[in-house]
């Protein structure tokens, strides 16, 4: 099952081209492709929460480092959420790029495939170079949907894409996982920590930092700037950067390098980490006042999502057992949310060609569906029930309360009141002001969009009254006693 996870997505992006010339046989094999691969994700679950970790050992790349791939309950999580999203984001896509009249529908439709078999390895990878190696085929394969409509401005961004995040990477990150194979003769991932033992304070806290700024995919400042600058691809993508697979990959890798390199307990003990909650705290202010600043709705989510990673991130950070719960549960809680606000953004373009929070002034009145989606995206995000993102926050806020950590405190509640000030306008605005005079008023988006859009809404609405796999999944992580 790891290899067919690995594998459907790849053939989908063979069958995809093979079918180019017949767009409704190349979606088909889209969308095929999606029900399998999350089919075969869903048949390593029961063996995961029994307590097996199966594996795949393909071949040795080096003396004692080969490329291998082990399910461990985090990799499980990301992988069932990975999966399960690309089969809503290849209905949504379908509607947007017929209903944009899209250019290079299949290298877009292929490149997605690619990703997602990226993302597989990313979220089973059994040691860091296999991690590595994966990380760096997801960054390479998505600079094409960056760029995907060929404008200079597109071309800039996929610059400043290609540019931070191999950058990081490169510089710091494979530097880490060099530095960790010296320090401790494996790279595997999954077990004991890698590392507990083995490292001085002064010394963890450098490692650390290269870990986390290297993972540029986490978008921690000041590595952050690639994320805005990618809006300029199509409204798919951005669900795919933002939710499915792309920043995901980025806070999982921070959240499996504390838990599986460091160790929870050890990096706690030695106070290496002790910087690392003011770091994420910083990032999420900061993005929010950002986004509370921005006008055009793609740059509003992005710096949200800037944001909502570095939740992750401090939570992780905090090292007690309900934060690194509340980390994990966030992983999923944001990419329901966070997809099903950027399928509400595309709707909103597609239908009304809007791209500007002032420009939505009665919208819900004309796209009720899609800004009632959006509202529980917003829900999800502020940390309000009955949505995702209030379970995430509650096990991280008592993570923060069960460490004492004031400063951490702090920023959960000042960021929620900044969440809740960037996203209520938005539903204010679109139900309750007279929209302005049209020559040709609008409806709704094409159906397949509002089909994506309302089952990433109910996904949303359900994780908050049924999260006991996710919690099942988390709290299996080694996270300490407790």
């Amino acid at each position: 099952m790891i290899a067919a996870a690995l594998a459907i997505p790849t053939v989908g992006a063979a069958l995809v081209w093979a079918c180019r010339r017949r767009p409704n046989l190349r979606e088909a094999m889209t969308l095929l492709s999606a029900a399998a691969l999350f089919a075969a994700v869903l048949q390593l679950l029961p063996g995961v929460l029994a307590g097996e970790r199966p594996e795949l050992v393909v071949f040795d790349m080096l003396p004692g480092i080969a490329l291998a791939f082990r399910v461990e309950p985090l990799g499980m999580l990301f992988a069932l959420v990975a999966s399960g999203l690309w089969i809503v984001n290849s209905v949504y896509s379908i509607g947007y790029m017929r209903g944009n009249e899209e250019q290079h529908q299949t290298r877009f439709y292929v490149c997605f495939a690619l990703a997602l078999a990226s993302t597989m390895a990313v979220a089973f990878a059994a040691n860091l170079a296999t991690l590595f190696l994966a990380y760096e085929m997801l960054t390479l394969i998505t600079y094409p949907l960056v760029t995907h409509h060929g404008t200079p401005e597109a071309v800039r961004a996929g610059r400043v894409y290609l540019g931070i995040l191999l950058g990081t990477s490169i510089v710091m990150l494979l530097v880490a996982v060099g530095f960790t194979w010296v320090a401790a003769g494996t790279l595997e991932l999954g077990g004991a920590p890698i590392l507990a033992g083995k490292l001085e304070g002064g010394e963890t806290a450098l490692l650390l930092a290269l870990y986390m700024f290297g993972t540029g995919k986490a978008a921690l400042m000041p590595v952050h700037r690639w994320l805005p600058a990618a809006m300029v691809a199509p409204t798919p993508v951005s669900a795919l950067l933002h939710a499915v697979a792309v920043v995901k990959a980025g806070v999982f890798v921070v959240v499996k390098v504390i838990v599986y390199v460091f160790g929870v307990e050890a990096l706690a003990a030695s106070g290496g980490g002790d910087w690392l909650p003011l770091a994420a705290g910083f990032t999420i202010i900061a993005a929010s006042v950002v986004a509370l600043r921005s006008d055009n709705l793609k740059r509003r989510l992005a710096y949200s999502t800037v944001s909502q990673l570095s939740y992750v991130v401090l939570a992780a950070a905090l090292l007690t057992p309900l934060s690194v719960i509340g980390a994990a549960l966030h992983i999923a809680a944001h990419a329901f949310g966070k997809i099903t606000l950027f399928f509400a953004a595309g709707a909103i373009y597609t239908a009304a060609h809007k791209t500007e929070v002032s420009q939505l002034d009665g919208i819900g009145r004309r796209m009720p569906w899609t800004l009632g989606a959006f509202a529980i995206g917003a829900l999800s995000m502020i940390g309000l029930p009955p949505a995702a993102g209030f379970v995430s926050k509650w096990f991280m806020l008592s993570g923060a309360l069960q460490s004492e950590h004031w400063v951490a405190v702090a920023v959960i509640a000042a960021s929620t009141l900044l969440n809740a000030g960037y996203f209520v306008p938005i539903v204010y605005r679109g139900f309750f002001r007279a929209p302005p005079a049209e020559a040709h008023p609008h409806g709704e988006a094409p159906w397949p969009m509002l089909a994506a859009l309302g089952a990433s809404a109910a996904a949303t609405l359900a994780f908050f009254f049924l999260p006991e796999l996710p919690l099942a999944l988390a709290r299996n992580l080694p996270a300490g006693p407790g």
